[in-house]
């Protein structure tokens, strides 16, 4: 467990950074905690700078998050990295520990399980994935633990579409590639999760079906996404980008500060305010 007294500082790291709702999300965590001395900053920190910051971490600090382009960056720099993390080559965060060692783990992926989980989907025969980034890794990863049959994968280059190929090989997902072109057949899955930069599956709006699945769109800035519009307005679940947030910073809350269990409510209500300003 984390001590209060010493161990108290933590920040998330990436470049660009200004945008991270990380921020909101970890101090309203310590807030709701009673966790009065502890820090949560955000640092620009590109690839080249990551080292020096990383060696200048002293007893003060308990833990990282890091979005792109460090997750994989980091990896080199630590002392041990999770299996979940090591299974889709991506650290999203760091726990430094009494001794001092940096331990790396991922929890993009059991915080995508705990999102659909959320709103009840535990299981699903087969599903689709638009896009073929980061993300769409720890959806596949997410996937080989609730997903029965095969996955879609959509991609816009034969290139990505082997990167798929060989993910779903490690992870024992049975992946299948189709063609950007081919995307409207994805919405016909019973879960669609689009890792996809905003504004790319706008065109795919008039193609929702009259019944439709389950779609996670992985975006929370803009929201709704004009897809998530058409998906709702058809009756359709929806489970969003902060939903995603929320679930892993309550994973990175509790192996931080060793507090269990994170306020997930709390955060989520924070996210959605700072969302609501901007």
């Amino acid at each position: 467990m984390a001590s209060a007294d010493r161990r108290h500082r933590a920040a998330v790291l990436g470049s660009p950074i200004a945008h991270s709702l990380s921020p909101v999300l970890h101090r309203a965590a310590y807030a709701e905690l009673g966790l009065d001395g502890w820090t949560y900053d955000r640092f620009e920190v590109d690839e080249a700078a990551l080292p020096g910051f990383v060696q200048g971490l002293d007893s003060t600090w308990a833990g990282l998050s890091l979005t792109m382009p460090l997750k994989r960056a980091i990896i080199p720099l630590l002392d041990s990295v999770s299996g979940t993390a090591s299974s889709v080559e991506a650290v999203n965060t760091v726990v430094l520990t009494e001794d001092g060692r940096l331990t790396g783990d991922n929890t993009d992926i059991p915080g995508m399980i705990a999102a659909l989980r959320e709103r009840g989907v535990e299981k699903t025969e087969s599903a689709a994935v638009l896009g073929a980034g980061a993300t769409a890794s720890s959806a596949l990863a997410a996937l080989s633990q609730i997903c029965a049959g095969p996955v879609t994968a959509y991609v816009r280059s034969r290139e990505r579409g082997d990167e798929m190929r060989g993910w779903g090989e490690r992870l024992g997902v049975d992946v299948r590639i189709a063609d950007w072109a081919e995307a409207e057949q994805a919405l016909r899955a019973p879960l669609i999760i689009a890792t996809t930069p905003a504004g790319a599956t706008d065109d795919l709006m008039d193609a929702v079906p009259e019944r439709p699945g389950t779609l996670f769109d992985v975006l929370y800035e803009p929201w709704p996404t004009g897809l998530a519009s058409a998906w709702t307005a058809h009756g359709g679940p929806v489970i969003g980008g902060l939903d995603l947030l929320v679930h892993q910073a309550v994973l990175q809350v509790e192996q931080m500060t060793g507090r269990s269990p994170a306020p997930l409510a709390a955060m989520r209500r924070a996210g959605e305010q700072a969302l609501a300003a901007r």
